[in-house]
């Protein structure tokens, strides 16, 4: 054993022997503990005087008025169009030179919906039922998981992103505060500190292995019992730089009111560097290919110039996102990666002439539609071959997406199986 593991290990000998939940006590279930995809934690927002409206219409009914649905007020939108401008102005966010942090427009207050509960991932669009974990949730209660007793939720505010050590991100650390009073509190809760399990779909999953490594290794190992990542591998996707490079020059907005929100305010989001494609995974491979020039994930700089970014917007990524992908370690607790294959999924794009503003020819490879299954096979090596890593198993489900992984029976069935499994794993 590493040294540094032993040393962990001793310190957390004097806790309770069911903390280190490696048998479950009885029938009991170990608590569980899940965090969304992106886009799938509801919040709301509140606007005070130092708001500028954008237009006339947006916040002449809400300035002043207390908190009201900023995401995802589907509702709304369906029933007045016209307030889509304002939604997109208000989810926007601007980066506070002097702070060194990314904060929300000037004049909009926001909170998260609901932490600690499932509520947040229920939905009025009813297309988000399978976009997110509702069905999921409900899988979990058929097996004998209840809301607030074992079962939690961890929703975000997904436009925020951890940063490079030594940089500000303020939104992350109060997120990683308050899942850590959670984990606490759901294992104090159950069978005499019995740790907890965390479930993640998507982006979840990047936010779950960030908030584990900058936690205390002693910590990790008292108080989790398994991380259960679904739908996510490692090291970005060539995805994200076609959505960018759709965004340059301001083409017609996507075909859903939902699409056009997240498409006109991704640029602006500090996760959108958190998404780009890993030097760690894909080195120098292509990934977006012109007739003069190649992109890959080494000259991501050099894209994100070319799509628009300025000169300030890329030291960020430099300085913020980047080395946290260059620094990718293994969460050394117990891990289950589930990932859907068989499904065509964006490998390459290739813009012919150049021109970002046209629709690209996209060169498919394996995974989820969303997911590649190179990213997940990067997981497999980075976090599967790392001696401190205690447990690992990769579950591949063939033929399933990247949302039907919580939405198709056949899908959520095995999901479930695997978490009722992890239940009995060992930690050794």
């Amino acid at each position: 054993m590493p040294l540094f593991l032993l040393l962990a290990t001793l310190l957390v000998a004097g806790a309770p022997a069911a903390a280190h939940g490696d048998a479950v006590s009885g029938s009991g279930l170990h608590p569980v503990i899940l965090l969304p995809g992106f886009s799938c934690s509801q919040f709301d927002a509140r606007l005070t005087d130092d708001y500028d409206l954008p237009t006339p219409s947006c916040g002449v009914r809400r300035q002043g008025r207390g908190w009201f649905r900023l995401w995802e007020n589907y509702t709304a939108l369906q029933a007045d169009p016209s307030l889509l401008p304002c939604y997109q102005d208000q989810l926007r966010l601007v980066y506070d030179r002097a702070a060194g942090d990314y904060r929300n427009a000037p004049g909009v207050k926001t909170r998260v919906v609901s932490f600690g509960t499932t509520r947040s991932f229920r939905f009025d669009d009813p297309e988000q039922k399978n976009a997110c974990m509702e069905k999921l949730v409900e899988a979990l209660e058929g097996v004998g998981y209840t809301e607030g007793a074992n079962l939690f939720g961890a929703p975000y505010d997904f436009r925020y992103a951890p940063a490079a050590p030594g940089k500000v991100a303020r939104s992350f650390a109060n997120f990683r505060l308050s899942l850590t009073r959670l984990v606490e509190r759901a294992s104090e809760r159950n069978g005499d500190y019995r740790p907890v399990i965390l479930v993640t779909h998507s982006f979840g999953g990047f936010y779950a292995m960030e908030f584990l490594n900058q936690s205390p290794l002693p910590w990790r190992l008292r108080y989790v019992k398994h991380f259960v990542m679904l739908s996510n591998g490692v090291g970005g996707s060539a995805l994200i730089m076609q959505v960018l490079a759709s965004t340059t020059g301001n083409p017609l907005p996507p075909p859903t009111l939902r699409g056009s929100v997240l498409a006109f305010g991704n640029r602006s989001f500090a996760t959108v560097f958190s998404l780009l494609p890993s030097p760690k995974v894909y080195g120098d491979t292509p990934l977006v290919i012109t007739r003069s020039k190649n992109y890959s994930a080494d000259n991501i700089p050099e894209f994100l110039a070319a799509v628009g970014f300025s000169d300030e917007e890329v030291t960020r990524y430099r300085t913020r996102a980047l080395p946290l992908a260059l620094n990718f370690r293994a969460p050394v607790v117990p891990m289950t990666a589930i990932n859907g294959v068989g499904v065509p999924t964006v490998d390459k794009v290739v813009y012919e002439d150049g021109n970002f503003t046209g629709m690209p020819q996209v060169v498919n490879g394996d995974g989820d539609g969303i997911v590649n299954l190179e990213t997940v096979r990067a997981l497999e090596r980075l976090v599967g071959d790392d001696p401190d890593q205690r447990y690992f198993k990769s579950v591949l489900i063939s033929n399933t997406t990247h949302n039907g992984m919580i939405s198709d029976d056949s899908a959520l069935k095995t999901v479930v199986k695997e978490i009722l499994e992890v239940n009995h794993v060992t930690s050794s």
